[in-house]
């Protein structure tokens, strides 16, 4: 899975000059918590949230009324509290490498630029959270099983596979995790038919079943 697959493409930007109030009404109408910032030439300069944004300015508690408080953030621009060192992600990486540096970096986006700074997406943990979702196939219908395997050895997919196969069911999705239970391996098949009997006949202990609707 890449990046260009999961980002937002052609995300909501906003120059330097214009003033704070414009950014907020911005994230109001889009529903959004950061927007970049951009030259004439769509060149990456910077980013700006909602979090930023609060750190600069007074909030409705402190002594400044509201014709002032607004005044304030008219007055001030974009290019006075924005995050100017962003960091970024090419769109050509890897979904897991976004994800690693959201981590690392303890951040909640990544503008997705060209070589020349060109922005042209976004990617944010929603987005990840999004594909995770996807790749599990949990919004897909069919039946999830959740088969343990207490001891590794080679053939087990194919066999799983095979089993599958003579059932005249096919795999939607299908994922690996190893923890301290052992390997489970976890596999969504199309369609409500049921091969628990199947599977368990073969000697594989399948842990759960879960009936999937889109």
């Amino acid at each position: 899975m890449y990046v260009k697959d999961n980002m937002v493409k052609d995300p909501v930007t906003i120059g330097p000059d214009r003033s704070v109030s414009e950014a907020l009404d911005m994230m109001s109408e889009n529903g959004l918590h950061r927007i970049p910032v951009v030259d004439g030439k769509n060149k990456l300069l910077g980013l700006v949230t909602q979090s930023i944004i609060a750190s600069n300015t007074p909030n409705s508690a402190s002594s400044l009324s509201v014709f002032e408080l607004n005044y304030l953030l008219n007055k001030l621009t974009i290019r006075d509290v924005m995050i100017k060192d962003v960091i970024t992600i090419n769109q050509d990486a890897l979904l897991e490498e976004a994800a690693t540096v959201l981590r690392k970096n303890d951040i909640g986006c990544l503008p997705v630029v060209e070589e020349d700074n060109t922005l042209i997406g976004i990617i944010t943990h929603n987005d990840i959270f999004t594909a995770f979702i996807d790749l599990l196939g949990y919004n897909q219908e069919g039946v999830r099983y959740v088969i343990n395997i207490p001891e590794d050895r080679q053939g087990i997919m194919a066999d799983i596979a095979k089993i599958l196969d003579e059932e005249n069911v096919s795999i939607s999705n299908l994922a690996v995790y190893h923890n301290d239970r052992g390997i489970e391996v976890v596999v969504i098949i199309y369609g409500h038919k049921d091969v628990r009997k199947k599977l368990t006949a073969a000697g594989y202990n399948v842990t759960s079943e879960i009936q999937l609707y889109a």
